[in-house]
């Protein structure tokens, strides 16, 4: 196919980000002209490889995150499209997320949840990471928040070690003030966070809840708790990304300047699943709530651990939560319920035991009622959505 252009792909596969950027390329080559693509297997911020010296291709679209990758690719005399946020190439186009977009989003994520001490934890190797401080510490100021801020070591850093890096972050979080939101540079960082909390028995997210950003599938449903985490748009970075490469090989200008891409939201998962109580009977309550909902516990049970009579408790509950203890715990069932129609094909009798329901019978009446539509129904719908997908 001697019109078919040739386009290298140096973007690493090993997280979820950048393997969102392949599928936006990958969407923009199906739409229009094909390319014939090449994609390396390589570390994020590695070298080009040997052969790229002697490649005779038509354009590239990198992750340029060193000094050295901008000096090899500027040789080689092709348009190149940059989508990393570090800019050690200011002579090339680039796209990438809108880093003022997700602080704004994570400062509202926390505000809405009733907040109002924020925390950023963020890490020196990555130039986004600085970027989005820099952002989320103009949105609290606008919000007259209280902030505190924690750089870790780089990862990159020749001195860095897990250990020494997990004593300080457990220094940092045993002396910030509780409750509190913990906004974290990304979401490796934020399941670090949410480790040391757990080793220093902080509740997550009662005391401290904790913001990623990827929203890596694996890495937030692996985390304890699960990690809320913002959504970038990194498919259509990719797609843009193409659709400026394609212009370029055609010969259009396309001046050395940023497109910035917005993200699509938050996936809130449990991690902050609250509302910032500074009860500690009423947080104490929550607490053993999440833990126990799905263990066919009653408001009984959790009477048994604060020193509260059920009016008082309910009364308190429903002030801050805007609704009562019992409601919490079907909310958290019928959440696990959908959750497991949703990942698994197990039966409903299976389900139901797990969730905390007596039968599967109480199971469908509980589910209609909050769902509006039986579990088998809303399974169907969920099928069907996939398929079309």
């Amino acid at each position: 196919m001697p019109n078919t252009r040739s386009v290298a792909l140096f973007i690493e596969t090993s997280n979820a980000y950048a393997r969102g950027l392949l599928d936006g390329v990958l969407a923009y080559v199906r739409s229009h002209e094909p390319w014939a693509l090449y994609l390396p297997e390589q570390e994020r911020g590695a070298p080009p490889p040997q052969w790229l010296a002697h490649w005779r291709g038509d354009g590239i679209i990198a992750r340029i995150e060193t000094d050295v990758i901008a000096k090899r690719l500027a040789r080689l005399k092709v348009p190149v499209i940059d989508v990393s946020a570090a800019r050690h190439s200011w002579t090339v186009p680039y796209v990438e997320t809108n880093d003022d977009r997700i602080a704004e989003l994570a400062v509202e994520h926390f505000l809405e949840r009733g907040f109002t001490r924020f925390a950023y934890c963020g890490d020196p190797g990555f130039a986004w990471s600085q970027l989005r401080q820099d952002a989320f510490q103009k949105c609290v100021a606008r919000s007259a928040g209280e902030l505190y801020l924690y750089d870790s070591i780089s990862r990159w850093d020749r001195d860095y070690s897990w250990t020494t890096e997990k004593a300080r972050l457990s220094q940092w979080i045993s002396g910030l003030p509780q409750p509190i939101g913990i906004f974290a540079c990304y979401d490796i960082k934020a399941q670090q966070l949410l480790q040391v909390c757990r080793d220093l028995s902080i509740a997550v997210p009662e005391s401290i809840a904790v913001l990623g950003v990827d929203n890596d599938r694996l890495v937030c449903e692996l985390s304890t708790p699960p990690l809320s985490s913002v959504i970038p748009n990194a498919r259509r970075t990719g797609y843009e990304a193409a659709a400026l490469l394609d212009r370029m090989m055609l010969g259009e200008p396309v001046p050395a300047t940023g497109h910035f891409i917005d993200p699509l939201g938050i996936e809130t998962r449990q991690s902050t699943d609250i509302l910032a109580i500074d009860d500690p009977e009423v947080a104490a309550a929550l607490r053993y709530i999440r833990e126990n909902a799905w263990r066919g516990i009653n408001v009984a049970d959790v009477l048994a651990v604060v020193p509260l009579s059920r009016r008082v408790l309910e009364s308190r509950f429903r002030k801050r939560l805007g609704r009562t203890p019992h409601e919490e715990i079907v909310r958290l069932r019928i959440d696990r319920v959908k959750q497991m129609l949703h990942d698994t094909d197990i039966s409903l009798a299976v389900i139901a035991g797990r969730c905390g329901f007596e039968n599967s019978e109480y199971l469908s009446v509980a589910f209609r009622r909050e769902v509006g539509q039986t579990p088998s129904g809303y399974r169907k719908q969920l099928r069907l959505k996939n398929s079309d997908s």
